[in-house]
């Protein structure tokens, strides 16, 4: 398939309607990738990521930074994507399956880079609208991927009503990627960004308010795909950590911490530091075991 055909598939948000959708996106896209670049570029300060750059069809764009560890290829797919839709019909079952928790991490990853590499392509001036459009898909798939998991999810607006003792005096609204119910009654409140950039203070607020308001401990937990970008000129490539980790750590011991933040592609301070380990785990532990808990 060429180039052009597959931006003319991602730049449209209604062919991603079922989980079926991502990974069918995904396998063309892998297969365009052996010969669909001119380059590939290892990043200089941390060899797992690559970048891969364009050919004329492309603009000659450089892709943002992709984990080679994480990242599926044409030949591995195939058994990734049926071990995947296995996985989600016996999570509780498989939880002790390192295997199978695995490929769920390097699934869900892949599926998403595939639609973020090709809108990497399109020109400079359609950039932001490339970004909104895989955010917006990222969270849609992960919805998608709850559901499938037999998980009541659904994503819109909360209406949470301020009272003065038993007095309703008006009613707030607040927008949600994710509200996870169980009998219509709210058991956890979810955000699913591709990155936490400049979106990480806001999560924090929004469960302290929200439960403030509502006088309330609701869960708030967050789902992002990694924390990296490109920096450097070519041919010199490397990455740059976006995390707020001071950011992340003064919320969570002076305001108030999050009941779960979840990654795909962890950085290696979210392994090693002893307060962002103990919040922030693996994708696959939020599907094999938090949300049940939740």
């Amino acid at each position: 398939m060429k180039l052009s055909e597959l931006l003319d598939i991602v730049k449209e948000k209604k062919y991603f309607e079922k989980i079926e959708d991502f990974s069918s996106f995904a396998e063309k896209f892998l297969e365009f990738m052996q010969n669909g670049f001119q380059a590939d570029i290892v990043a200089q300060n941390e060899p797992d990521y690559h970048f891969f750059q364009y050919k004329t069809d492309g603009n000659y764009n450089v892709s943002r930074p992709v984990n080679s560890r994480l990242m599926l290829n044409e030949k591995k797919i195939g058994n990734a994507r049926k071990d995947f839709n296995y996985s989600l019909k016996h999570l509780r079952d498989l939880k002790n399956e390192i295997g199978y928790r695995e490929n769920l991490n390097q699934y869900v990853y892949t599926c998403q880079q595939t639609i973020g590499i090709a809108l990497d392509a399109l020109p400079s001036n359609e950039s932001n609208a490339a970004r909104k459009n895989a955010g917006d898909l990222f969270e849609r798939f992960v919805r998608l991927i709850m559901l499938s998991a037999g998980i009541d999810v659904d994503t819109g607006i909360v209406k949470i009503p301020v009272k003065n003792g038993s007095d309703i005096l008006c009613e707030m609204a607040y927008q949600h990627d994710l509200v996870v119910k169980d009998r219509d009654e709210i058991k956890a409140i979810g955000s699913v960004k591709t990155t936490s950039k400049d979106r990480l203070d806001k999560i924090f607020i929004d469960k302290h308010l929200y439960n403030r308001l509502t006088n309330s401990q609701t869960p708030h937990f967050a789902i992002f795909l990694n924390d990296v970008q490109r920096k450097g000129v070519a041919p010199k490539y490397g990455v740059n950590a976006t995390f707020k980790s001071g950011h992340f750590k003064g919320y969570t011991i002076k305001l108030t911490p999050l009941d779960g933040v979840y990654y795909c592609d962890l950085r290696p301070n979210m392994k090693s530091d002893i307060l962002l380990k103990k919040y922030i785990k693996p994708f696959d532990y939020f599907m094999f075991e938090d949300v049940w808990k939740f």
